[in-house]
């Protein structure tokens, strides 16, 4: 993936975010102890404990479990919202654990500040917060009696991109078809430009500093149980049910 390329306006306002970080949570990112006589600085560990509970929560389905039929089916966004969804969230909280009682920042923070963790909980964040983030923003980006076609400044930038909506559709389905394993296809925007992307696993673009605008989950749990291994239809039916208002607000807001 391409790295964003920023101002040196948004380069400061990055740092003093990465600083208000670092003093609401000293312990959840690495810092550099004092040396030891004869030795180099070590950085600052904490022992990982479980955690039933903790500041993450799963966000409810924004619709029933069947809203979304015949495209996506009760079953599937049952299993993979109360099962696969929660246990990021679970995973995460476990994660974090033994920072309490500091403040843990927001799943945003986190996420665009990978590099700065404590090594022992980069990978479970990375992981688990991703797959919070991801999915919390993917019942978001559907609804039902979705689909159609996007208007307004989304719609024009869209078409100014990929020539037209249907190329657009296409090249983003065709993306889609060639993720290798799991993992996710986008639409974000970058630099104010919009550009298709995927990411493997539960990895955001948002670690990158790109925004997430629109996304497709092609994990075969999202799928498998009405499609199979047939992605192609998952990806076709998917369109049906696309909340284009959402993806256009995303899109204004990154824009302001």
């Amino acid at each position: 993936m391409k790295t964003k390329q920023i101002s040196r306006r948004e380069a400061l306002k990055t740092a003093a975010l990465a600083g208000a970080v670092l003093a609401a949570a000293p312990r959840l990112f690495a810092q550099p102890a004092p040396a030891a006589p004869g030795g180099p600085a070590m950085p600052i560990t904490s022992a990982a404990a479980p955690a039933p509970s903790g500041p993450f929560t799963l966000p409810p389905l924004p619709y029933a479990y069947d809203a979304l039929e015949p495209h996506i089916d009760a079953l599937t966004m049952h299993i993979h919202h109360d099962k696969h969804h929660k246990a990021y969230v679970d995973n995460l909280n476990r994660a974090v654990a033994s920072f309490a009682p500091e403040p843990i920042p927001g799943i945003e923070v986190l996420l665009t500040h990978m590099d700065g963790l404590q090594a022992n909980v980069r990978t479970a964040i990375r992981n688990n917060g991703g797959g919070h983030y991801n999915h919390s923003l993917f019942w978001q980006m559907m609804k039902p009696s979705g689909g159609g076609a996007p208007a307004g400044d989304l719609g024009k930038a869209i078409d100014a991109s990929f020539g037209s909506f249907d190329d657009f559709k296409k090249k983003f389905s065709a993306t889609a078809l060639k993720v290798f394993g799991s993992g996710w296809t986008w639409l974000t925007l970058n630099g104010g430009k919009l550009m298709l992307e995927t990411t493997p696993n539960q990895d955001s673009p948002l670690t990158d500093g790109h925004q997430v605008l629109l996304g497709l989950d092609v994990w075969e749990h999202a799928y498998y149980l009405k499609y199979q291994n047939v992605r192609a239809e998952y990806a076709g039916a998917w369109w049906n049910v696309v909340n284009w208002d959402f993806v256009a607000d995303r899109y204004n807001q990154s824009k302001a």
